[in-house]
């Protein structure tokens, strides 16, 4: 069977276009999967910044509580199909540990999970079991509520401005013992 002309240039036309759509497919899944490692190694290093913007006053601050932190650890963690965890900074002595969780912004919804996943903390690093456990939150931005209420559940709430961080707990805040 013969096929005229017309028709025959029309089918290769087909056949070119679905090869560009093909080509154009593979393109975008590339350009996502490249847009995805670009936006992880972001949050990575941003999540970083702020541990550092944090941490660069912790030990100051936790010392004008009356917590003498002789040092910090950063980026606590454990993976496993049982129970992975990560701890942002956690600062030390040998008779307290102040377990801090950095947000970029704060929200209720951060501070009620990481509440939760403080009541794991003493079995999870069972070394500090007998120590005195105290929590902290720490943002460069924070939903109103977020800040009322970390406070109200007797955490550290510290804000990180610039190149530092400052305590926003008012004034006589007494710290909620967690252990």
């Amino acid at each position: 069977m013969s096929v005229s002309p017309q028709a025959q240039e029309i089918w290769d036309l087909i056949k070119e276009n679905q090869k560009g759509l093909k080509e154009l497919r593979e393109s975008q899944r590339e350009t996502n999967e490249g847009l995805k490692q670009a936006r992880a190694l972001f949050e990575t290093q941003w999540g970083k910044l702020m541990e550092s913007l944090v941490e660069g006053d912790l030990i100051k601050i936790l010392n004008e509580q009356g917590i003498e932190v002789i040092n910090t650890h950063t980026n606590v963690k454990h993976r496993s199909e049982k129970d992975g965890y990560e701890y942002d900074i956690l600062a030390v002595n040998g008779k307290e540990v102040v377990v801090v969780e950095v947000k970029t912004t704060l929200r209720v919804k951060h501070v009620k999970y990481f509440l939760e996943d403080l009541k794991k903390f003493p079995v999870r690093l069972h070394h500090f079991k007998d120590f005195i456990i105290y929590g902290a939150v720490a943002y460069l931005r924070a939903e109103e509520e977020a800040m009322r209420y970390s406070e109200k559940q007797g955490l550290f709430v510290i804000r990180a401005t610039g190149s530092s961080a400052s305590l926003v707990n008012k004034k006589g805040f007494k710290p909620k013992v967690f252990s």
